[in-house]
């Protein structure tokens, strides 16, 4: 092993000891040297060589990377604070103190202040607010006595006392609970008796709701606390350089002047996929982030097609693009192309020449990844300018052949962070593009062109996900060496989600591949997937509002958040319907073979008005259907569905009492149930209504519709860290059933129409439907884990 892998090696080990998870360790290590160096040295200066609580390990991590170098003088005594710290409540001030930092200078006072350094909170002071919190709760005690929420009286005291230890004021509320009531009774260690009350199904929904619009711990709205447009003065980032100098970069005060007399001092900021494939669920996310600040503070936002790869980009996902934006809800400001640019890009990159700041190279693909990993100059990287000037001026004419030259930039190939050695700004490409035609042979990099871009549409504010973090740098070098407008930089976590794939290669891959039915295929996160589901945009827009925009990276977000969400939506807006999976054939024996009942079902179960519209009309004849899985040769105490000799309710109809049972040949498959139906209800079973279909007319077959019942599509939480992760796809992710029975009126469903089956789930009307057969996809089952018969 070499002496860079060894010391690799022992980094990750101290890393992971303080907490740190493996991805954002490996990023460390792998990505940003000198942050390795820093961090280590504080981990050995606070002594938690030998490891420390994740929360510690956390703020060491934050002094190591957002401690900016002019409070470098001060970050002794912040270690001593940290590992002192021995509140929850010091500990979460200081993580808040850090998320903010980039927003104002650091100042020790009020990091102390802030944590609550040196507050000394006197037993008489926890004494007297435990008393005030009791007089205010009295009469509640009072009643229920041992049974009070002591959690929430702690959590009250907390509040008025936040650098209080929490174990002494829990003591004193013992002591106080003890004085207030006496010694426990043996009525106050009984268990309370849970009163069982008859609830609809969706009652149970909306306790889903009320779940789901919980937001997780690390909630972090960012939008409040990111600095307005005129504040864009103060220094953005720092780095620093392999010969020991940092630079510092912001604005000067003419280009913000400048940047605020073309935006009126609005706030603009921009959503700019790359139309090389379907946005998936993780760019709702980006569209939050990015419309949503710019709604919030009454400004703007582009969407931008960051269109800088001719051979991966089609005009069919730039439609798709626009369309699903506006789906989501989300209006542009304008909508443009980097493409848009391409004139500026090429002025500008002749102007970087000119500064000395780039290189026309002839290095291969495979010699500059050498290069970059042992840290070694191209030789072609002190040309003479005007040779660059020169030889550029070629490539652009299409005098040079495609992998024979490239233009990068000239910034720093000794630096620890591999995105400040020497990135590519321009690459020879003989292939037309999708917008901009045949008039150019190179094209920008995403790299060089992105910051631009940003400047030259004067955004204030240019949001991304997090593994964009180690790219600041180069960001603002381009910008400060070209004498550009820079926006303000802010990262957070992207949207990671159990059991499916969020990566576009991989997702290409599998639709390439026909491991799916196309980009829209509902079992993939895509948004068109999404939406082909069943899925409303207001549901994922809430989804990624309940977990917060936060900088935690590496978590994953379990699939059960999301559906708790769309059954919360679907619960308000999509009308009650019977439909049966699995049909098996009831023959109600005592009703005449002709007689036909037109009965009366809700539509929408808690409007208690009668009003007709609630209502929709469903047959009930001699031959029903109810689900197979309903229906068992052997009753038990547990089982609710019907039974020889058994009586159960049908939804909206009558009782029916099991008669008799018709099998087939091999004496074990039920082919038919013969029943009595009680048309005075005077046996209404307590437990046990059934959703069935009748025949609407005598001999006639019910509706017949195909159901598409879906699962995961992947076995695994997280799929992607696989090395095989393409034999890990749920091959049963699927199950048509093309001979469902529904009832007459869901004949009129036009496609995109949304529906609870009862007892079954949500479903959507698809697309592969036609005039003569409709098709149902399952959007989300009842409940999280359902027994349904029809599952």
């Amino acid at each position: 092993m070499s002496v860079k892998d060894e010391n690799s090696k022992k980094s990750m080990e101290l890393f992971l000891k303080i907490g740190l998870n493996e991805k954002t360790a490996c990023n460390t290590i792998e990505n940003n040297k000198k942050l390795m160096s820093d961090l280590t040295a504080i981990i050995y200066e606070a002594g938690a060589s030998d490891g420390c609580d994740k929360t510690t390990g956390n703020l060491l991590y934050c002094v190591a990377t957002r401690l900016p170098i002019s409070a470098r003088m001060h970050r002794s005594k912040l270690i001593k604070y940290i590992m002192s710290f021995k509140l929850p409540a010091q500990r979460n001030a200081a993580i808040k103190y850090f998320e903010d930092i980039e927003f104002k200078d650091f100042n020790m006072n009020e990091f102390e202040e802030a944590c609550g350094v040196g507050v000394d909170v006197s037993a008489e002071d926890i004494e007297k607010t435990v008393s005030e919190i009791f007089e205010e709760n009295n009469n509640s005690i009072l009643e229920k006595r041992y049974r009070t929420n002591e959690g929430k009286l702690l959590g009250d005291v907390l509040k008025k006392l936040p650098w209080a230890d929490p174990q002494i004021v829990q003591k004193v509320i013992g002591e106080k609970m003890c004085e207030m009531l006496g010694e426990r009774t043996a009525a106050d260690n009984e268990k309370p008796v849970k009163k069982k009350e008859k609830k609809e199904k969706p009652a149970k929904v909306e306790a889903a709701a009320e779940a789901a619009s919980k937001p997780c711990e690390e909630v972090l709205n960012p939008l409040p606390i990111l600095p307005p447009p005129d504040h864009n003065i103060k220094v953005h980032t720092e780095v620093s350089f392999s010969d020991g100098s940092v630079l510092r970069y912001s604005n000067t005060r003419e280009l913000l002047d400048k940047h605020l007399k073309a935006t009126g001092g609005n706030v603009y900021t921009r959503f700019p996929p790359e139309p090389n494939g379907y946005l998936h669920i993780g760019h709702a996310k980006a569209m939050y982030v990015n419309f949503g600040l710019a709604k919030d503070r009454g400004g703007c936002c582009y969407l931008r097609f960051d269109d800088t790869n001719p051979e991966a980009e089609k005009s069919e996902y730039i439609t798709h693009i626009e369309e699903i934006v506006n789906w989501m809800g989300w209006k542009p400001f304008k909508i443009t192309y980097t493409s848009d640019y391409f004139q500026e890009l090429y002025d500008l990159a002749v102007e970087l020449i000119r500064r000395g700041h780039a290189y026309v190279d002839h290095q291969t693909g495979e010699e500059i990844k050498e290069y970059r990993e042992k840290k070694m100059n191209s030789p072609w990287r002190d040309r003479p300018i005007e040779e660059s000037l020169k030889l550029f001026d070629e490539m652009k004419r299409g005098l040079i052949e495609e992998g024979k030259a490239t233009l990068r930039m000239k910034m720093d190939m000794q630096n620890d962070n591999f995105n400040m050695c020497d990135l590519i700004a321009y690459r020879i490409k003989f292939t037309p593009h999708p917008h901009a035609g045949d008039k150019w042979c190179i094209y920008p990099s995403y790299d060089y062109a992105h910051c631009i871009v940003d400047s030259l549409e004067n955004i204030t504010h240019s949001l991304c996900t997090l593994e964009f973090e180690t790219r600041r740098a180069s960001y603002y070098w381009l910008l400060h060496s070209l004498g550009l407008y820079m926006p303000h930089v802010w990262e957070y976590s992207r949207l990671n989600i159990t059991n499916t794939v969020m990566s576009k290669r991989k997702l290409n891959q599998i639709v390439t591949d026909k491991h799916v039915d196309g980009w829209d295929d509902p079992r993939l996160m895509t948004l068109a997937g999404l939406r082909r589901r069943g899925v409303t945009p207001t549901a994922i827009n809430d989804f990624i509002q309940g977990l917060g925009i936060t900088r935690s990276d590496g978590s994953i977000i379990n699939m059960n958040r999301l559906e708790s969400h769309i059954r919360v939506e679907l619960h308000e807006i999509a009308p009650r319907t019977m439909v049966v999976v699995h049909p098996l054939k009831v023959v109600i024996t005592n009703m005449e073979s002709d007689k036909v009942i037109e009965l009366d079902a809700k539509i929408w179960p808690e409007n208690k008005i009668n009003d007709p519209s609630s209502f929709y009309k469903v047959p009930f004849s001699r031959v029903v259907y109810i689900e197979r899985g309903d229906f068992r040769l052997k009753d038990s105490k547990d089982y609710y569905g019907l039974a020889p000799g058994k009586t159960v309710m049908l939804r909206h109809g009558f009782p029916i009492k099991c008669t008799d049972v018709v099998l087939s040949d091999d004496n074990e498959t039920v082919v038919e149930i013969h029943a009595e139906y009680d048309p005075e209800k005077k046996t209404i079973p307590k437990k046990g209504f059934l959703h069935w279909v009748a025949e609407p007319a005598p001999g006639k077959e019910p509706l017949k519709v195909e159901v598409r019942l879906f699962d995961k599509l992947f076995y695994s939480e997280n799929p992607g860290e696989l090395e095989n992760w393409l034999d890990d796809i749920n091959t049963n992710s699927r199950v048509i059933v093309s001979d469902a029975f529904a009832v007459p009126t869901l004949k009129e469903a036009a496609l995109g129409d949304k529906f609870q089956f009862e007892r079954l789930g949500y479903f959507v009307v698809d697309k592969d439907s036609t005039p003569e057969k409709l098709v149902f996809n399952r959007t989300v089952t009842l409940k999280e884990s359902s027994s349904k018969p029809g599952k």
